[in-house]
């Protein structure tokens, strides 16, 4: 899995009043926040468009280890292009008694945006996608080679357009107002319910005590009730990616 980083801004359901600040500072307090709860809630949520060019090491080589490539440099595991076996005489396990040609996408995805096919979009319903396969159906096979020299637009081409990452839940919406609200508070020097640098302040016999921020980010949390109560639930553990799987002997990707 790749962590695809916010694409956009998250959606934010404002806690405070921001309509006397400039759309500026609003701006920059929005994107600060999703670049804050993106990290501390593990890289999930946010949704990215991307577009994937399936190909094979070596067109010519009909037992070549596939690949797959897009944009900015991304591929997957060997195998991950193959076809579904075709059965003779009854069905049994999972194997299907129709010929389906089919490739497993390199990462889960939301849903299918568009397939090209020598540049022309193909028609919604000649393919499907079930869990990380993408199965044409309409009789055809996929295509074995891509010419990666061309862009996608180009007779010889073809690229998966997908959206992947989690939709941001309500509970996030509501964290983002809070830290947004808190953040521009900050940028125009005005109190706020971040908390300070100190851990202990006496005056005229009073002790306040502050949380620790260190401790608090290390931990994964804010001090902030509605964010904290988003990253309790959502990432209990605190975890700061999703896990991976790592081997040492897989094949060189194509960077692109």
């Amino acid at each position: 899995m790749t962590d695809y980083g916010p694409c956009e801004d998250w959606p934010v359901y404002w806690t405070c009043d921001v309509s006397t600040y400039s759309p500026e500072l609003t701006g920059y307090a929005v994107s600060a926040a999703t670049r804050v709860l993106w990290a501390l809630s593990g890289r999930r949520f946010g949704q990215c468009e991307v577009t994937w060019r399936p190909c094979a090491e070596d067109c010519a080589d009909p037992g070549a280890v596939p690949l797959w490539g897009w944009g900015t440099g991304y591929s997957t595991t060997p195998w991950d292009f193959y076809r579904l076996p075709y059965c003779a005489g009854a069905c049994q396990g999972g194997c299907s008694c129709a010929y389906l040609s089919t490739i497993r996408l390199p990462d889960n995805v939301s849903r299918v945006v568009e397939v090209k096919l020598d540049g022309t979009p193909m028609v919604t319903g000649s393919y499907r996608l079930d869990g990380r396969s993408l199965i044409r159906t309409d009789g055809s096979a996929w295509p074995r080679c891509n010419n990666l020299a061309l862009d996608d637009d180009q007779p010889g081409t073809w690229s998966v357009k997908v959206v992947v990452g989690e939709e941001v839940p309500d509970s996030g919406r509501l964290a983002m107002g809070e830290l947004a609200c808190e953040i521009a508070k900050a940028g125009t020097g005005a109190d706020c319910r971040l908390p300070p640098g100190v851990t202990q302040l006496v005056r005229q016999g009073v002790t306040i005590q502050y949380p620790d921020m260190g401790q608090l980010l290390k931990d994964g949390r804010t001090g902030l009730y509605l964010v904290d109560l988003f990253l309790a639930s959502e990432n209990p553990d605190g975890l700061s990616r999703r896990g991976r799987v790592y081997n040492v002997d897989r094949v060189l990707r194509r960077q692109m």
